[in-house]
């Protein structure tokens, strides 16, 4: 069948275009992910606790499947925009089967390990059996999540960045409407409770794999078949692996840095465990608008690079970073004075409710820091210059973010915003570091495809 024409992606391409629908998408992402912490804050404090621990353990999960993903992202805007289309089928075969197949195995490694997962993080007593039980139930079912992660990855880079939108509209009503039947519908008297929106949570991930496939095919996009894989295309895994391992071991790095910030604050208390999921919950609006900037900024970065304009991607990428700044800052700081109001959405006690601004305002500083990552690493990766952010994220974690959370947050008794406090300090001295590699230009010259190869 004949394949549809290709959306041009270049430095005129509308950020609205691009951002707008990512920023969509994104946006009701987080109201998947945070939906349960809103339905489940109304059937138990404990529960909230729980998910929230389990869902920060599966985070770390989540991002070994990036390695192909991300890699994916980075390889089809480069070639799009080196108008290299032989072998595209290829790329979209390997990349979907062998991140199904990643994800299988890790699905059993989290049905299986949930429960010395969570004694890992020192889990209160109180909430590790509810956590145990919705890791086991959305941990099993995670090769959804790989197969979809791929699927949006290569959708965005031919410009449908609204597909991803819709998707996710279609899956937080699946969600909202499966956790209403377990908690407070026709299926209460089944008296799952986590485990019945541990259930939603699943079947709204299988909708969204089988949508974008679906979608995938319908729009004459490529093909995705075993025998695309025959030869096996070893060269294009080899230039996947080069990008995706660097790419996501930052983000693995980041995210074991959280789970042992997250042991900080665990023993602090039920109490501040809870503090900790409605913060990271309020904050994950916050960054929503800078990371669908950044996000659109990759994608375009990606097909310029591949074209040979560095000099258009520089422009992009600059002009993304100083107009998404002042608004982070600003998301961010209603995003604190208005807390008293939002948290009451989730029945929060005073005393959690006090925990939860202290983090929001050491918040406002940090976005400044997270915008400048987001934007500036990502268009890094875009542009193939994959290993600095690796190297400098961990020795900037692990050499001032966890001593800053630990000194702040328990030798000082700060509490959990304390702890956060690490994390500012550490999204602000990578971001500075960022800014000066990018503007010394040590990113160009890095593509990982031309017109000849």
């Amino acid at each position: 069948m004949k394949q549809k024409k290709l959306l041009e992606i270049n430095e005129k391409t509308s950020m609205f275009l691009l951002a707008g629908p990512i920023f969509a998408e994104m946006l009701l992402n987080i109201l998947l992910s945070n939906v349960d912490t809103l339905m489940l804050s109304n059937y138990s404090q404990n529960a909230v606790g729980a998910v929230g621990n389990a869902n920060q353990m599966m985070v770390l999960f989540i991002l070994l499947f990036n390695i192909i993903a991300g890699a994916t992202g980075v390889v089809v805007a480069q070639y799009l925009g080196a108008k290299r289309t032989d072998n595209m089928n290829q790329i979209y075969s390997l990349s979907v089967i062998f991140n199904l197949v990643l994800g299988i195995l890790i699905s059993m490694l989290v049905l299986f390990g949930a429960e010395a997962f969570m004694n890992i993080l020192k889990v209160d007593a109180s909430q590790v059996g509810d956590a145990v039980k919705y890791m086991k139930i959305v941990g099993g079912f995670l090769f959804l999540q790989a197969g979809y992660n791929v699927m949006v990855q290569i959708l965005r880079c031919h410009g449908y960045t609204r597909i991803g939108m819709y998707i996710s509209l279609t899956v937080n009503l699946v969600n909202i409407v499966g956790n209403w039947l377990f908690l407070y519908g026709p299926l209460e008297f089944l008296h799952m409770g986590v485990a019945g929106v541990a259930l939603s949570t699943v079947v709204a991930r299988l909708i969204a794999l089988v949508a974008s496939l679906v979608i995938f095919f319908k729009l004459k996009i490529g093909k995705i078949s075993l025998k695309e894989l025959n030869p096996f295309p070893m060269d294009i895994l080899s230039k996947m692996l080069r990008i995706g391992v660097p790419s996501a071991g930052e983000n693995m790095a980041y995210s074991f840095y959280q789970l042992i910030l997250l042991s900080f604050i665990n023993p602090m208390g039920a109490i501040a465990a809870n503090a900790k999921v409605y913060a990271t919950t309020l904050m994950s609006f916050s960054v929503v608008f800078s990371n669908s900037m950044a996000q659109a900024t990759q994608i375009v970065t990606g097909h310029l690079v591949g074209a040979g304009r560095e000099e258009a991607a520089d422009k992009r990428v600059m002009k993304t970073l100083w107009t998404s700044l002042p608004v982070a800052v600003v998301i961010a700081m209603v995003n604190c004075l208005i807390c008293p109001f939002t948290l009451k959405l989730f029945n929060c006690d005073v005393e959690t409710m006090e925990l939860v601004r202290q983090v929001l305002m050491v918040g406002i500083v940090m976005e400044i820091g997270r915008t400048m990552n987001l934007v500036l690493i990502g268009s890094m990766k875009a542009a193939g210059d994959v290993l600095f952010p690796v190297f400098v994220g961990m020795a900037i974690m692990w050499g001032v973010g966890i001593p800053v959370g630990y000194t702040c947050g328990n030798l000082l008794s700060l509490g959990v915003a304390g702890v956060f406090m690490g994390t500012t300090a550490d999204e602000c001295t990578r971001g500075l570091i960022a800014l000066f590699r990018w503007k010394r230009g040590k990113w160009r010259g890095k593509t990982v495809v031309s017109k000849n190869t």
